[in-house]
């Protein structure tokens, strides 16, 4: 099976989901988080660091669960661009608060 490669949107999505996992975690550390999850350290490490952009959804699941945090929550996360990056950044701010 040949894998297609990431869109830019996809690499951007993995480093935030990174990001947001590595904010959660706070000062527990890697090694817990990962056996807690069922999921070896290296796969949390890859994550993280953002060199795996699309992790499997069961992997996120039960990484946000041992973490404390919703789907739901992860998902708004991630899938919101950067404030203030680029034109898509600037236009997506401007649209909220019209908005609002």
């Amino acid at each position: 099976m040949v894998r297609l490669p990431l869109t830019p949107a996809e690499v951007e999505r993995g480093q935030r989901l990174g990001a947001l996992l590595r904010r959660a975690r706070g000062e527990r550390s890697m090694l817990e988080i990962a056996l807690d999850a069922r999921v070896s350290p290296e796969t949390l490490r890859k994550i993280e660091s953002g060199r795996v952009a699309t992790p499997a959804f069961p992997t996120i699941a039960a990484i946000a669960d041992v973490l404390g945090l919703s789907l739901d929550a992860v998902w708004a996360e991630i899938s919101e661009p950067e404030r203030g990056v680029g034109p898509t950044g600037s236009a997506h701010r401007e649209r909220r608060q019209l908005t609002s």
